[in-house]
Protein backbone atom coordinates (compact mmCIF):
# COMPACT_ATOMS: atom_id res chain seq x y z
CA UNK A 1 0.00 0.00 0.00
CA UNK A 2 1.01 4.06 -0.48
CA UNK A 3 2.81 4.43 2.81
CA UNK A 4 0.82 7.31 3.55
CA UNK A 5 -2.58 6.33 3.26
CA UNK A 6 -4.57 4.49 5.82
CA UNK A 7 -8.20 2.67 5.05
CA UNK A 8 -11.00 2.97 7.70
CA UNK A 9 -14.49 1.34 6.86
CA UNK A 10 -13.56 1.26 2.95
CA UNK A 11 -12.57 5.17 2.37
CA UNK A 12 -8.93 5.84 1.76
CA UNK A 13 -7.74 8.81 4.03
CA UNK A 14 -4.34 10.65 3.58
CA UNK A 15 -2.57 10.38 6.94
CA UNK A 16 0.81 13.00 6.46
CA UNK A 17 1.85 15.72 4.27
CA UNK A 18 5.56 14.37 4.30
CA UNK A 19 7.10 12.34 1.70
CA UNK A 20 6.48 8.72 1.56
CA UNK A 21 9.13 5.81 2.36
CA UNK A 22 7.80 3.31 -0.26
CA UNK A 23 5.51 4.03 -3.44
CA UNK A 24 6.36 7.78 -4.67
CA UNK A 25 4.02 9.04 -7.52
CA UNK A 26 5.68 11.44 -9.83
CA UNK A 27 4.25 14.80 -8.20
CA UNK A 28 6.05 14.25 -5.79
CA UNK A 29 9.10 14.36 -6.89
CA UNK A 30 9.36 18.18 -7.43
CA UNK A 31 13.23 17.93 -7.71
CA UNK A 32 12.79 16.52 -11.08
CA UNK A 33 10.67 18.69 -12.81
CA UNK A 34 10.19 21.78 -11.19
CA UNK A 35 13.56 23.14 -13.00
CA UNK A 36 11.79 21.98 -16.42
CA UNK A 37 9.16 24.40 -15.32
CA UNK A 38 10.91 27.40 -14.19
CA UNK A 39 10.72 30.49 -16.45
CA UNK A 40 8.57 28.67 -18.44
CA UNK A 41 4.74 29.58 -19.32
CA UNK A 42 2.78 26.02 -18.85
CA UNK A 43 -0.82 24.90 -18.22
CA UNK A 44 -1.37 21.90 -15.88
CA UNK A 45 -4.19 19.13 -16.94
CA UNK A 46 -5.21 18.28 -13.28
CA UNK A 47 -8.36 18.02 -10.66
CA UNK A 48 -8.78 16.43 -7.34
CA UNK A 49 -6.55 13.64 -7.18
CA UNK A 50 -3.41 16.13 -7.85
CA UNK A 51 -2.26 16.38 -4.59
CA UNK A 52 0.86 15.84 -2.69
CA UNK A 53 -0.09 14.35 0.66
CA UNK A 54 -3.09 17.06 1.70
CA UNK A 55 -1.78 20.04 -0.33
CA UNK A 56 -2.96 20.58 -4.01
CA UNK A 57 -0.47 20.49 -6.75
CA UNK A 58 -1.62 23.48 -7.74
CA UNK A 59 -0.72 25.07 -4.04
CA UNK A 60 2.33 23.55 -4.21
CA UNK A 61 3.38 25.31 -7.24
CA UNK A 62 2.26 28.50 -6.40
CA UNK A 63 3.84 28.01 -3.17
CA UNK A 64 7.16 27.57 -4.78
CA UNK A 65 6.86 30.55 -7.21
CA UNK A 66 5.67 28.69 -10.37
CA UNK A 67 2.49 29.70 -11.08
CA UNK A 68 0.05 28.49 -13.89
CA UNK A 69 -0.58 29.96 -16.71
CA UNK A 70 -4.02 28.25 -17.03
CA UNK A 71 -5.55 25.16 -15.79
CA UNK A 72 -7.40 22.46 -18.02
CA UNK A 73 -10.00 20.32 -16.32
CA UNK A 74 -11.39 16.89 -16.96
CA UNK A 75 -14.51 15.01 -16.79
CA UNK A 76 -16.15 16.02 -13.04
CA UNK A 77 -14.22 19.83 -13.47
CA UNK A 78 -10.91 20.50 -11.86
CA UNK A 79 -12.33 19.91 -8.05
CA UNK A 80 -13.62 16.41 -9.26
CA UNK A 81 -17.56 17.31 -7.71
CA UNK A 82 -19.42 17.33 -11.09
CA UNK A 83 -21.64 14.15 -11.82
CA UNK A 84 -20.34 11.67 -14.90
CA UNK A 85 -21.08 13.48 -18.00
CA UNK A 86 -22.00 16.50 -17.04
CA UNK A 87 -20.63 19.31 -19.10
CA UNK A 88 -19.46 22.60 -17.98
CA UNK A 89 -17.86 25.51 -19.23
CA UNK A 90 -15.03 27.79 -18.40
CA UNK A 91 -14.22 29.81 -15.19
CA UNK A 92 -11.87 31.14 -12.71
CA UNK A 93 -11.18 28.92 -9.73
CA UNK A 94 -12.64 30.96 -6.71
CA UNK A 95 -9.41 29.70 -4.57
CA UNK A 96 -6.70 30.24 -6.70
CA UNK A 97 -8.25 33.12 -9.27
CA UNK A 98 -6.63 31.15 -11.93
CA UNK A 99 -8.36 30.55 -15.88
CA UNK A 100 -10.34 26.90 -15.77
CA UNK A 101 -10.66 25.95 -18.99
CA UNK A 102 -13.02 22.80 -19.65
CA UNK A 103 -11.48 19.59 -21.58
CA UNK A 104 -15.52 18.95 -20.74
CA UNK A 105 -17.67 20.59 -22.74
CA UNK A 106 -17.53 22.62 -25.67
CA UNK A 107 -14.32 20.74 -26.83
CA UNK A 108 -12.74 18.02 -25.42
CA UNK A 109 -9.26 18.94 -27.09
CA UNK A 110 -7.51 22.49 -26.16
CA UNK A 111 -7.81 25.00 -28.92
CA UNK A 112 -5.12 27.39 -30.49
CA UNK A 113 -6.56 29.59 -28.41
CA UNK A 114 -6.36 27.66 -25.42
CA UNK A 115 -2.39 26.95 -25.65
CA UNK A 116 -1.56 30.58 -26.73
CA UNK A 117 1.54 31.65 -25.37
CA UNK A 118 2.44 28.10 -23.43
CA UNK A 119 5.67 26.61 -23.45
CA UNK A 120 4.64 23.42 -21.48
CA UNK A 121 1.65 21.00 -20.16
CA UNK A 122 1.49 19.19 -17.11
CA UNK A 123 -0.75 16.07 -16.89
CA UNK A 124 -1.29 14.92 -13.86
CA UNK A 125 -4.52 12.94 -12.86
CA UNK A 126 -5.06 9.47 -11.34
CA UNK A 127 -6.43 7.27 -13.87
CA UNK A 128 -8.38 3.50 -12.79
CA UNK A 129 -7.15 1.17 -15.20
CA UNK A 130 -10.29 0.84 -17.37
CA UNK A 131 -10.77 1.55 -21.12
CA UNK A 132 -13.94 3.75 -20.68
CA UNK A 133 -12.44 6.23 -17.79
CA UNK A 134 -12.69 9.27 -19.90
CA UNK A 135 -9.55 10.50 -18.07
CA UNK A 136 -7.39 8.16 -20.67
CA UNK A 137 -9.15 10.12 -24.09
CA UNK A 138 -8.42 13.68 -22.05
CA UNK A 139 -4.89 12.62 -22.24
CA UNK A 140 -4.55 11.59 -25.60
CA UNK A 141 -6.71 15.02 -26.61
CA UNK A 142 -3.55 16.73 -24.86
CA UNK A 143 -0.86 15.05 -26.21
CA UNK A 144 -2.60 15.48 -29.79
CA UNK A 145 -2.89 19.10 -29.19
CA UNK A 146 0.92 19.40 -27.92
CA UNK A 147 2.07 17.93 -31.00
CA UNK A 148 0.07 19.62 -33.09
CA UNK A 149 0.91 23.47 -31.70
CA UNK A 150 4.63 22.11 -30.74
CA UNK A 151 4.38 22.41 -26.81
CA UNK A 152 5.76 19.46 -24.50
CA UNK A 153 4.10 17.37 -22.65
CA UNK A 154 4.83 16.24 -19.24
CA UNK A 155 3.06 13.35 -17.64
CA UNK A 156 3.82 13.17 -13.56
CA UNK A 157 2.94 9.22 -13.05
CA UNK A 158 0.51 8.02 -10.73
CA UNK A 159 -0.20 4.01 -10.09
CA UNK A 160 -2.68 2.47 -11.77
CA UNK A 161 -5.24 0.22 -8.71
CA UNK A 162 -5.88 -1.84 -11.13
CA UNK A 163 -3.17 -2.21 -12.73
CA UNK A 164 -2.12 -5.97 -11.98
CA UNK A 165 -4.27 -7.68 -14.85
CA UNK A 166 -5.15 -6.93 -18.51
CA UNK A 167 -8.35 -8.46 -19.40
CA UNK A 168 -11.73 -8.13 -21.49
CA UNK A 169 -12.51 -7.31 -25.22
CA UNK A 170 -9.90 -4.82 -27.32
CA UNK A 171 -11.68 -2.26 -29.13
CA UNK A 172 -11.87 -2.18 -32.49
CA UNK A 173 -11.28 1.22 -33.58
CA UNK A 174 -14.59 1.33 -36.14
CA UNK A 175 -16.36 1.97 -32.17
CA UNK A 176 -14.13 4.54 -31.48
CA UNK A 177 -15.00 7.08 -28.62
CA UNK A 178 -14.38 9.37 -25.57
CA UNK A 179 -14.92 5.87 -23.80
CA UNK A 180 -12.49 4.03 -25.66
CA UNK A 181 -9.97 5.35 -28.25
CA UNK A 182 -7.36 2.65 -28.44
CA UNK A 183 -6.97 -0.67 -29.85
CA UNK A 184 -6.46 -2.06 -25.81
CA UNK A 185 -8.25 -4.69 -23.49
CA UNK A 186 -11.02 -2.98 -21.32
CA UNK A 187 -8.52 -3.48 -18.43
CA UNK A 188 -4.89 -2.85 -19.89
CA UNK A 189 -2.71 -2.79 -16.76
CA UNK A 190 -0.46 -0.11 -16.89
CA UNK A 191 -0.01 3.75 -15.47
CA UNK A 192 -1.00 6.78 -17.23
CA UNK A 193 2.69 7.76 -18.01
CA UNK A 194 3.10 3.96 -19.80
CA UNK A 195 -0.08 4.67 -21.30
CA UNK A 196 1.27 8.06 -22.52
CA UNK A 197 4.40 6.17 -23.91
CA UNK A 198 2.22 3.70 -25.81
CA UNK A 199 -0.23 6.65 -27.29
CA UNK A 200 3.09 8.06 -28.66
CA UNK A 201 5.20 4.87 -29.74
CA UNK A 202 2.03 3.25 -31.48
CA UNK A 203 1.04 6.36 -33.20
CA UNK A 204 -2.33 6.83 -31.72
CA UNK A 205 -2.38 10.05 -32.47
CA UNK A 206 -4.11 11.73 -35.50
CA UNK A 207 -1.96 11.51 -38.53
CA UNK A 208 0.64 9.05 -36.47
CA UNK A 209 2.26 12.69 -35.15
CA UNK A 210 4.46 12.62 -32.47
CA UNK A 211 3.95 14.14 -29.13
CA UNK A 212 7.40 15.34 -27.27
CA UNK A 213 6.28 13.51 -23.80
CA UNK A 214 8.54 13.48 -20.63
CA UNK A 215 7.31 10.92 -18.31
CA UNK A 216 8.11 11.75 -14.20
CA UNK A 217 8.08 7.41 -12.97
CA UNK A 218 6.57 6.32 -9.83
CA UNK A 219 9.50 5.37 -7.78
CA UNK A 220 9.33 2.15 -5.71
CA UNK A 221 6.23 0.70 -7.52
CA UNK A 222 5.01 -2.85 -7.74
CA UNK A 223 2.16 -2.72 -9.59
CA UNK A 224 1.03 -6.00 -7.89
CA UNK A 225 0.99 -4.40 -4.52
CA UNK A 226 -2.55 -3.64 -3.27
CA UNK A 227 -3.07 -0.05 -3.79
CA UNK A 228 -5.38 2.40 -1.71
CA UNK A 229 -6.10 5.95 -3.20
CA UNK A 230 -5.79 9.31 -1.24
CA UNK A 231 -8.93 10.11 -2.69
CA UNK A 232 -12.08 9.13 -4.83
CA UNK A 233 -11.03 9.09 -8.40
CA UNK A 234 -14.78 10.32 -9.35
CA UNK A 235 -18.02 10.84 -7.62
CA UNK A 236 -19.12 7.23 -7.90
CA UNK A 237 -16.18 5.60 -7.25
CA UNK A 238 -15.86 6.36 -3.44
CA UNK A 239 -14.19 3.83 -2.25
CA UNK A 240 -11.65 1.01 -2.87
CA UNK A 241 -14.42 -1.70 -4.08
CA UNK A 242 -15.85 0.64 -5.95
CA UNK A 243 -12.18 1.28 -7.80
CA UNK A 244 -11.56 -2.89 -7.60
CA UNK A 245 -15.18 -3.29 -8.79
CA UNK A 246 -15.66 -1.21 -11.57
CA UNK A 247 -13.84 -3.52 -14.28
CA UNK A 248 -16.49 -6.66 -14.15
CA UNK A 249 -19.69 -3.82 -13.70
CA UNK A 250 -18.79 -1.03 -15.70
CA UNK A 251 -20.63 -2.76 -18.57
CA UNK A 252 -23.97 -2.74 -16.85
CA UNK A 253 -23.82 1.04 -18.19
CA UNK A 254 -24.85 -0.64 -21.14
CA UNK A 255 -27.70 -1.69 -19.85
CA UNK A 256 -31.26 -1.57 -18.41
CA UNK A 257 -29.58 -2.12 -14.99
CA UNK A 258 -28.93 0.18 -11.78
CA UNK A 259 -25.38 -0.29 -10.78
CA UNK A 260 -25.76 1.76 -7.48
CA UNK A 261 -25.69 5.23 -8.95
CA UNK A 262 -28.18 7.21 -6.81
CA UNK A 263 -27.33 5.53 -3.72
CA UNK A 264 -24.52 5.14 -1.03
CA UNK A 265 -23.32 2.37 -2.50
CA UNK A 266 -22.53 3.41 -6.62
CA UNK A 267 -20.67 0.14 -8.57
CA UNK A 268 -21.29 -2.04 -5.53
CA UNK A 269 -25.02 -2.81 -6.53
CA UNK A 270 -26.62 -4.23 -9.00
CA UNK A 271 -30.55 -4.19 -9.64
CA UNK A 272 -33.47 -3.68 -11.72
CA UNK A 273 -37.35 -3.68 -11.03
CA UNK A 274 -38.18 -6.53 -13.06
CA UNK A 275 -35.07 -8.77 -11.81
CA UNK A 276 -35.98 -12.19 -10.79
CA UNK A 277 -32.51 -12.96 -8.45
CA UNK A 278 -31.06 -11.56 -5.35
CA UNK A 279 -31.90 -10.90 -2.30
CA UNK A 280 -31.10 -7.00 -1.92
CA UNK A 281 -33.76 -4.39 -2.68
CA UNK A 282 -32.88 -0.73 -3.03
CA UNK A 283 -34.06 2.12 -4.41
CA UNK A 284 -31.82 4.91 -6.73
CA UNK A 285 -32.81 8.46 -6.02
CA UNK A 286 -31.26 11.53 -7.04
CA UNK A 287 -27.89 13.17 -5.24
CA UNK A 288 -25.37 15.24 -6.07
CA UNK A 289 -22.98 12.82 -7.56
CA UNK A 290 -25.72 11.12 -9.85
CA UNK A 291 -28.84 13.37 -10.51
CA UNK A 292 -31.07 11.59 -12.84
CA UNK A 293 -29.50 7.63 -11.96
CA UNK A 294 -31.10 5.19 -13.90
CA UNK A 295 -34.18 3.45 -12.62
CA UNK A 296 -34.23 6.46 -10.32
CA UNK A 297 -37.20 6.34 -7.64
CA UNK A 298 -37.52 2.90 -8.58
CA UNK A 299 -37.59 -0.33 -6.05
CA UNK A 300 -34.90 -2.66 -7.55
CA UNK A 301 -34.10 -6.27 -6.98
CA UNK A 302 -30.45 -7.92 -6.75
CA UNK A 303 -27.75 -8.13 -5.39
CA UNK A 304 -25.26 -6.30 -3.24
CA UNK A 305 -21.55 -6.44 -3.13
CA UNK A 306 -20.93 -3.44 -0.22
CA UNK A 307 -19.51 -5.85 1.98
CA UNK A 308 -17.14 -8.00 -0.04
CA UNK A 309 -13.44 -7.11 1.02
CA UNK A 310 -11.99 -4.66 -0.92
CA UNK A 311 -8.28 -7.04 -0.77
CA UNK A 312 -10.18 -10.01 -1.89
CA UNK A 313 -11.73 -8.25 -5.00
CA UNK A 314 -8.09 -6.85 -5.93
CA UNK A 315 -6.59 -10.83 -5.98
CA UNK A 316 -9.04 -12.15 -8.35
CA UNK A 317 -7.48 -10.22 -10.92
CA UNK A 318 -9.80 -10.61 -13.79
CA UNK A 319 -12.89 -9.71 -15.07
CA UNK A 320 -16.20 -11.56 -13.06
CA UNK A 321 -18.12 -11.83 -16.53
CA UNK A 322 -20.63 -14.04 -14.87
CA UNK A 323 -22.16 -11.04 -13.12
CA UNK A 324 -23.59 -9.89 -16.43
CA UNK A 325 -24.59 -13.15 -17.86
CA UNK A 326 -26.36 -13.48 -14.15
CA UNK A 327 -28.17 -10.33 -14.24
CA UNK A 328 -29.41 -11.18 -18.20
CA UNK A 329 -30.95 -14.79 -17.53
CA UNK A 330 -32.45 -13.56 -14.63
CA UNK A 331 -34.74 -10.76 -16.27
CA UNK A 332 -37.99 -12.31 -17.68
CA UNK A 333 -37.80 -9.55 -21.06
CA UNK A 334 -34.69 -9.91 -22.85
CA UNK A 335 -35.58 -7.57 -25.17
CA UNK A 336 -34.95 -5.00 -22.08
CA UNK A 337 -32.02 -5.58 -20.76
CA UNK A 338 -29.39 -3.75 -23.46
CA UNK A 339 -30.07 -0.26 -24.00
CA UNK A 340 -32.27 1.03 -27.04
CA UNK A 341 -28.81 2.71 -28.06
CA UNK A 342 -26.35 -0.54 -27.85
CA UNK A 343 -24.08 1.52 -25.76
CA UNK A 344 -22.29 -1.39 -24.66
CA UNK A 345 -21.05 -1.82 -27.87
CA UNK A 346 -19.13 1.26 -27.14
CA UNK A 347 -17.93 0.50 -23.58
CA UNK A 348 -16.54 -3.52 -25.03
CA UNK A 349 -15.25 -1.62 -27.88
CA UNK A 350 -17.30 -3.72 -30.69
CA UNK A 351 -21.39 -5.41 -31.03
CA UNK A 352 -19.61 -8.80 -29.95
CA UNK A 353 -20.52 -8.97 -26.18
CA UNK A 354 -23.50 -7.89 -26.69
CA UNK A 355 -24.22 -10.64 -29.39
CA UNK A 356 -22.72 -13.40 -27.52
CA UNK A 357 -24.98 -12.91 -24.15
CA UNK A 358 -27.98 -12.71 -26.32
CA UNK A 359 -26.76 -15.80 -27.81
CA UNK A 360 -26.03 -18.09 -24.70
CA UNK A 361 -22.55 -18.08 -25.05
CA UNK A 362 -20.90 -19.06 -21.54
CA UNK A 363 -18.25 -17.37 -19.85
CA UNK A 364 -15.22 -19.09 -20.59
CA UNK A 365 -16.65 -19.17 -24.48
CA UNK A 366 -16.58 -15.70 -24.56
CA UNK A 367 -12.91 -15.41 -22.68
CA UNK A 368 -11.93 -17.16 -25.82
CA UNK A 369 -12.34 -15.08 -28.18
CA UNK A 370 -10.87 -12.51 -25.86
CA UNK A 371 -7.60 -14.65 -26.08
CA UNK A 372 -5.99 -13.67 -29.51
CA UNK A 373 -6.21 -10.17 -28.68
CA UNK A 374 -4.98 -10.16 -25.37
CA UNK A 375 -1.76 -11.91 -25.97
CA UNK A 376 -1.40 -9.77 -29.57
CA UNK A 377 -1.73 -6.52 -26.87
CA UNK A 378 0.68 -7.71 -23.91
CA UNK A 379 3.05 -8.14 -26.59
CA UNK A 380 2.48 -4.31 -27.52
CA UNK A 381 2.55 -3.50 -24.06
CA UNK A 382 5.82 -5.15 -23.07
CA UNK A 383 7.46 -2.12 -25.13
CA UNK A 384 6.00 0.60 -22.85
CA UNK A 385 6.46 -0.59 -19.51
CA UNK A 386 8.37 1.28 -16.53
CA UNK A 387 7.81 -0.83 -14.02
CA UNK A 388 8.84 -4.55 -13.33
CA UNK A 389 6.14 -7.17 -15.04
Amino acid sequence: MFAWIGCHAGQSVATTDKAPDHVQPGAWQTEAYFPMLEDKSFGIVCNHTSTIGFTHLVDTLLRAGLKPDKIFAPEHGFRGDLPDGQFFGNRQDPVTKLEIISLHGKNKKPTREDLSGLDVLVFDIQDVGVRCYTYLSTLHYIMEAGAEFGIPVLVLDRPNPNGHFVDGPVLDTTYRSFVGMHPVPFVYGMTIGEYARMINGEGWLAEGVKCDLTVIPLQQYDRYELIELPEPPSPNLPNMRAVFLYPSLCFFEGTSFSIGRGTEYPFQLIGHPDNTAGQTYFMPVSRPESTYPPQQNRQCRGWDFSDLSPRAIHDTARIQLHYLLDAYQSLPDKEKFFLSNNYLDKLAGSSSLREQIGRGLSEGDIRDTWKEGLDRFRGIRARYILYPD
